[in-house]
């Protein structure tokens, strides 16, 4: 339950903007379920709220997903008893959600070997994510020690990630830090962005090649790593992914989404103490959208 602080939105609207995670669709279906009261009394979803509504919202809990495991192809980095690094392809989605139940890389985990528990049902294994249309590096544990270890690395920043990105526009410096706080946008509840009240951010690039003023290919490495920073970040400084349908411009060169690459990934291995660093070649789509633009542009 929540108090109407700002009146004239629509009710659906007003849930959505109060409510974490909660789209405007799933809003207006639970309104239109009668599980959503204002002031003790339905209402419409085109109703606009006023200030000092008590607007009550009851959500369903979600049907248990059982996670198979299953048959999927999987590149394999790197592999021993604790620890797997895996080159995720575009268009993979990391672990099973509502919206994706089956056909993710979880799945395919499953089915290759034992995962580590710390994260549920959902996530096993999972220590960090990329996005569905990311490819690249991720670690994964295979057992509740790793995890521990891999996450507290993460959280005291001491590991290598790199990414790769091409970004429109001309980046005229060499190389710059992007310390700005992320949290979930005012304006669009499905966009990331930056909000004063966000979680700490920073994001440190490097200009690798320019093409003709129009792109720019940039190495990302990140020092937080919160939901959509680079694609954030990126924007933030005027220079949004290429292809990235959230955060980009419709005018842009097509391919499966965001140019955006995790090339590098270093950490200590939680039971050796070895420091280990691997790397991955960019996916053939972005190598060649980069051998066109050069060609384009006459770059050696």
């Amino acid at each position: 339950m929540y108090t109407v602080t700002e009146g004239n939105v629509r009710l659906d609207k007003s849930i959505t903007d109060n409510i974490e995670d909660l789209s405007r669709a799933r809003a207006k279906s639970l309104i239109e379920d009668g599980l959503v009261l204002v002031n003790g009394e339905k209402k419409k979803p085109k109703y606009d709220v006023k200030i000092d509504d008590e607007i009550t919202v009851e959500i369903p809990e979600p049907e248990t997903m059982n996670v198979e495991p299953e048959d999927i192809p999987l590149d394999i980095v790197y592999e021993d008893d604790d620890v797997l690094v895996v080159n995720k392809p575009q268009g993979m989605v990391v672990h099973p959600s509502a919206g994706h139940p089956n056909h993710t890389l979880v799945n395919g985990l499953l089915f290759h070997s034992p995962l580590s528990t710390i994260n549920g049902t959902y996530r096993p294994g999972i220590v960090h994510r990329i996005d569905k249309d990311t490819s690249g590096l991720l670690m994964i544990a295979k057992n509740n020690h790793a995890h521990e270890s891999l996450s507290q690395q993460l959280k005291d920043k001491s590991n290598i990630r790199e990414y790769i990105a091409l970004v429109h526009g001309n980046i005229k410096e060499n190389s710059g830090v992007i310390n700005a706080p992320i949290g979930r946008s005012k304006k669009d509840r499905k966009k990331q962005g930056i909000v004063e009240d966000g979680k700490n951010a920073v994001t440190h690039f490097k200009v690798l090649e320019r093409f003709g003023g129009e792109y720019t290919l940039v190495s990302c490495i990140l020092e937080t790593g919160r939901t959509h920073q680079i694609r954030v970040h990126m924007k933030y400084i005027g220079h949004p992914l290429v292809g990235d349908p959230l955060y980009g411009p419709k005018n842009t060169i097509q391919g499966n989404g965001q140019f955006l690459h995790a090339k590098k990934l270093g950490f200590v291995h939680p039971v050796t103490n070895e420091q280990l660093v691997f790397e991955t070649p960019l996916p053939e789509i972005f190598e060649q959208t980069i051998t066109k633009l050069r060609n384009k542009y006459k770059i050696q």
